[in-house]
């Protein structure tokens, strides 16, 4: 995986992101097609979220190792990120920029949408506007879905929800009674916490295989 680090044009000025590509992509005449991009959202900004997470790192270099070129920006008023924090409405301006950029720039239409406590929230808005452009997102992966933050939208049946069975700043339970009316299944990691210390390893083997099949 090879590692870039650029600043784009947002709706209220810079968002700066990193960009992770496949290995194999950046080698010249080896016939590696792109499958997609992936747009990874980082957790709340306020709580010390930013592009450097190692979920939302974790995430990225999974996409990267399926095929896809990850993309991590930062929200606003993190690192070189212009603006200030807007409670999701914002952030979700800004991401719909960033997968505007990421479409155009590597010429595809494919777009995966993850994201990580906070960044979930508002990648589900941000698939929501996806949606009604006409252009919607294949498929979306939430870790720690952060359901008592602010409202999550109604995702896709087909929607990665992974979860920490000890979590205690997201609870469990509360995931779950947003996924029942849904009918959505979650994958719970045993004894992991929000942040997955030590079992960032079982995130990616869960989107592995579920991408896969």
């Amino acid at each position: 995986m090879s590692s870039e680090r650029v600043l784009i044009d947002g709706p209220v000025g810079s968002i700066e992101l990193v960009i992770d590509s496949p290995k194999d992509l950046s080698r010249a005449n080896t016939g590696v097609a792109l499958r997609g991009v992936a747009v990874v959202a980082h957790p709340h900004p306020l709580h010390g979220g930013s592009l450097d997470n190692k979920v939302a790192q974790s995430l990225a270099k999974t996409f990267a190792e399926l095929g896809y070129v990850a993309l991590r920006p930062n929200f606003r008023g993190v690192g070189q990120s212009a603006g200030v924090h807007d409670e999701g409405n914002g952030e979700t301006e800004d991401l719909l920029a960033v997968a505007a950029y990421a479409r155009q720039r590597f010429g595809v239409q494919t777009l995966a949408l993850a994201g990580f406590s906070f960044g979930s929230l508002v990648q589900s808005r941000v698939a929501k506007h996806l949606d009604a452009s006409g252009i919607p997102a294949e498929r979306l992966v939430f870790v720690g879905t952060a359901v008592t933050r602010g409202h999550v939208e109604t995702v896709p049946a087909d929607t990665i929800v992974i979860h920490g069975e000890l979590d205690d700043v997201v609870p469990l339970k509360t995931v779950l009674d947003w996924a029942l009316p849904q009918d959505l299944p979650v994958s719970v990691v045993a004894g992991a916490d929000h942040f997955f210390h030590r079992r960032l390893h079982v995130i990616r083997g869960i989107v592995e295989r579920s991408w896969t099949k």
